[in-house]
């Protein structure tokens, strides 16, 4: 277990000690789960002053890059502008910890925290109500129902409406329906949660004052603070109590379920949730919200039990803030280690240890990911086997007879039919040049539209979009996702400044395109050219300022290092269909946002998806298929995507493999996968394929190479035709789409094709009313745009660039109404606290972490001829849909 060369590093200030308990006391080992039991003191890691900035980034990338998408954590940064300070980080640190923690694991719902931040918003939001009316009990438990039902679950259901009918049967109806459906439900769950949170800890604590009620505790606090919040909305003094009630109250949902013994919920925490707050140096935006956080922490820990987070605040603290927290004498790291592992004092003071300027600029400690365990179905799937034992046992001779009578079903997955089927005779001709050139114009013309509005006295910002250089000729174009990718960001940057002639809130942009090289060969020297030039740009007009980036559509050693580059420059990117989990290290897991599903979730999908469905077909018949018992893998392992997307199929795939290294321009990386054979020739692939097929005829090709190679290798099995007398199945990532939609393989009818995408087609019931909206929209550009028949019509690449871009573009937004100079650390803010939208590709939600939208939807498409159908999908693709309710293999 290595971490890369270049990635964050821990000050080496005899910190090795400390970062190995760092990670003991984080994720320890499954048998050893017991030492979750304890609650961590505070820690106070002090940089100085004048490195504040970095030392801070540098210390919390280290750290956090090892818990990433392993453990939940909660990233708390200091914020800009005058807001920064009247923020509580304590309803930050609750919604970052939930959305991060891994699937499966616990604590995984925060009841009390969420309904006490409902309380304490209503509060600060309406203050004057207090008064008006000394008594908005009934209020508070009413918005707390609302809010409840809201977020669905249990409640979803009384925010229907009732029947509509007339006369007597409908005023009767609609009294039944207002009593019975919707307020006793929340009455019911009112009583419940508040019984909870008093016995739970409210009700100890001196602001109950004996009441058993948490809406008239509330009520209570609301009346005494109304007057200070109406004088000043950021009072200070109020804020600490709502930002200490809301952080007691995560504590208290991070205690359950207790840990150890049978029950599957008390089994599955093995992963201690860490908390990471910035506290910049006293005086500057945030400071008090940091501090305010601190003083909060410091009073529940005294009073909550164990378990408890482990929270590491970072930066410059306050003479003052030390005071409070009880005077900490400095330590060094390796008595900070010695805390570490004997945190038995709950409430006990915090651990100030200081970095020095000279560890900061040192090469650091590696920090090693941590591996906790994982588990594959929530805790319901044990729990429900446990009590259907019961059932098993009484039926067991009724249940040998069926599967005699009705054997499993053969049917193949999406039908018998080839790529051939309903195929062009030809491939669908492209016209490279001036298809390209057709979206470059789309994009000057509206960057005209920009300028113009600079000239009105609007803000006017620049995004830079990073593509290959384009492709010269036919084939290059449909093994080329550009042309796609450049139509997606020329629609919505259209629909963004034509909008914003009415909607004085929009921020009109400019879109530099800039080419990258054939395969993106050049992309770290246009990343840092782009960089310099930077430095410079507050000469120019203030239009031409760039607020974030746009694309990479490859994940290459290249486009890796220019992300690197970028983040090192603190320039907030928005991915396209870059899948690589290993885009997403170093620099960039502070700047960088993918829009699409990381390798390590696609191959998951994709190893239990050829595992466990009917899509082989068996040997001897064409209309019945059987799961994938043998995988051939064909990976590149000198390309990034290719290597990276084959090792995790590998690590997931339940059956046995094979694997060959296959790049016609004979390119091999250092570290194949084990037993790979590499080959730099498509003929001889071919015929060791076919071999292969012929020892293990329920095999699945698995195929993560680039689509170059993909054809070259179809077109030598159908001229050679040694394996091609029955069908062969074939499962590929997102780069395959590149090709299969353009009628590429329009006479093979010998292969059957699966792969990944990032949209439904327009015609699947599942499309929501978006997407179809989209692709109407994308058939009008192309008309009005370019000649001749578009052979992406159901690609995902303009899609998932249009909603790219609609990222930044929010964001941007966003970030302008704090912040009239609209710079790229408030765009970073932004994206850090999150963002949502119903988008062209299903529904994307950002939960502020540096990683994919949250249950990003994927797709798996079965390729018929030009119109592919999608056979899986998972993931969020609607608000409130999940993988984790769409079961196997869409969940863990």
């Amino acid at each position: 277990m290595t971490t890369p060369i270049g990635d964050p590093r821990f000050p080496n200030d005899q910190a090795i000690e400390f970062v190995r308990e760092f990670r003991v006391t984080v994720a320890p080992g499954y048998e050893n789960r017991a030492k979750l039991k304890t609650s961590p003191p505070l820690f106070l890691l002090r940089v100085p002053r004048a490195s504040y900035r970095s030392g801070v980034d540098g210390v919390v990338a280290a750290l956090t890059g090892a818990l990433r998408q392993r453990v939940p954590f909660a990233h708390l940064p200091a914020g800009t502008g005058e807001e920064a300070d009247a923020r509580l980080l304590s309803v930050s640190a609750g919604t970052q910890l939930q959305r991060s923690t891994p699937q499966h694991m616990t604590p995984d719902r925060l009841p009390r925290y969420h309904v006490m931040c409902d309380l304490v918003e209503y509060i600060r939001s309406n203050p004057q109500e207090w008064a008006t009316t000394a008594d908005q009990e009934a209020g508070l438990r009413t918005h707390a129902g609302e809010r409840r039902a809201h977020r669905g679950g249990p409640l979803a259901f009384t925010r229907m409406e009732g029947p509509s009918l007339d006369g007597l049967a409908g005023f009767l109806a609609g009294l039944s329906w207002l009593s019975f459906v919707q307020l006793l439900p929340r009455w019911l769950w009112a009583r419940r949660i508040s019984r909870k949170v008093m016995r739970g800890w409210l009700g100890a604590e001196p602001v109950a004052q004996g009441s058993g009620s948490l809406f008239r505790v509330m009520d209570r606090v609301a009346a005494e603070r109304s007057v200070q919040l109406m004088d000043d909305p950021a009072h200070e003094e109020a804020l600490q109590e709502f930002d200490w009630l809301v952080l007691r109250a995560l504590l208290e949902d991070l205690r359950r379920p207790a840990i150890g013994r049978i029950l599957p919920g008390r089994r599955r925490r093995t992963s201690r949730p860490v908390l990471f707050v910035e506290v910049p140096p006293p005086g500057e935006p945030g400071a008090r919200a940091a501090e305010r956080f601190l003083r909060s922490l410091h009073r529940a820990q005294a009073t909550a039990g164990p378990p408890g987070p482990l929270v590491i605040a970072v930066g410059v603290p306050s003479e003052e803030l030390l005071r409070d927290l009880g005077g900490p004498v400095e330590s060094t790291f390796p008595e900070a280690s010695v805390r570490l592992a004997d945190h038995t004092t709950p409430g006990g003071p915090p651990v100030l240890v200081t970095v020095s300027e000279a560890a900061l600029a040192a090469g650091g400690v590696p920090v090693l990911p941590v591996r906790p365990r994982t588990f594959r179905f929530g805790r319901h799937v044990p729990t429900a086997i446990v009590g259907g034992v019961a059932v098993l046992a009484l039926l067991a001779g009724g249940l040998l007879l069926p599967p005699v009578l009705f054997p499993p079903s053969r049917d193949c997955l999406g039908g018998t039919g080839s790529v051939a089927d309903s195929a062009p005779k030809e491939p669908v001709p492209v016209q490279a040049n001036a298809w390209y050139e057709a979206a470059v114009k789309t994009i000057e013309d509206q960057n005209a539209r920009a300028e113009n509005y600079a000239r009105q006295g609007r803000t006017v910002r620049t995004a830079v979009a990073f593509v290959s250089d384009p492709p010269t000729t036919d084939d290059e174009t449909r093994f080329d996702g550009t042309i796609p990718e450049l139509r997606g960001i020329a629609m919505w940057q259209q629909k963004l400044n034509r909008e914003a002639a009415a909607d004085d809130s929009l921020i009109p942009l400019r879109v530099e395109v800039r080419e990258a090289g054939i395969a993106f060969r050049d992309a770290e020297k246009e990343a840092k050219r782009l960089v310099a030039e930077l430095k410079d740009e507050k000469s120019g007009p203030a239009s031409e300022r760039v607020v974030g980036v746009l694309g990479y559509a490859q994940s290459r050693n290249e486009t890796q290092a220019a992300l690197r580059v970028l983040g090192e420059a603190g320039i907030p990117t928005i991915g396209t269909t870059a899948t690589a989990d290993e885009m997403l290290t170093g620099p960039a897991a502070r700047t960088y946002w993918p829009s699409t599903p990381v390798n390590s979730r696609e191959a998951r999908i994709e190893a239990d998806f050829a595992s466990t469905k009917n899509i082989v077909a068996e040997p001897g018949s064409e209309d019945r298929c059987t799961p994938a018992g043998h995988a051939i893998v064909i990976e590149s392992s000198a390309d990034l995507y290719s290597d990276s997307l084959a090792r995790r199929f590998v690590a997931e795939f339940d059956g046995t493999h094979q694997v060959f290294d296959f790049n016609q321009e004979g390119e091999f990386g250092s570290a194949p996968l084990a037993g790979a054979v590499s080959q730099p020739n498509a003929a001889l692939l071919a015929r060791e394929l076919c071999e292969a097929l012929e020892d293990e005829p329920d095999s699945v090709v698995y195929w993560s190479a680039r689509a170059k190679d993909f054809t070259a290798l179809i077109n030598s099995m159908d001229t050679s035709g040694t394996c091609t007398s029955r069908d062969v199945t074939v499962l590929g990532g997102n780069e395959l789409t590149n090709v299969a939609q353009t009628g590429a393989f329009a006479e093979k009818d010998w292969l059957r094709l699966y792969y990944s995408a990032h949209r439904l087609p327009d015609d699947d019931p599942k499309a929501s009313d978006r997407t179809v909206q989209f692709v109407d929209e994308y058939d009008a550009y192309v008309e009005v745009t370019t000649g001749g028949r578009d052979p992406w019509r159901q690609d995902g690449h303009s899609a998932v660039s249009y909603d790219a871009f609609h990222v930044l573009s929010e964001a941007v937004r966003e970030a302008g109404l704090t912040d009239p100079a609209v710079e790229r650390k408030s765009v970073r803010l932004v994206l850090g606290a999150g963002i949502a939208f119903d988008g062209a590709t299903g529904y994307v939600s950002y939960d502020g972490a540096n990683a994919p939208p949250h249950d990003k939807t994927l797709v798996l498409m079965r390729q018929s001829g030009t119109r592919p159908e999608a056979v899986l999908v998972c993931g969020a693709y609607r608000q409130g849909e999940s993988s984790e309710d769409q079961g196997p293999p869409c969940a863990d």
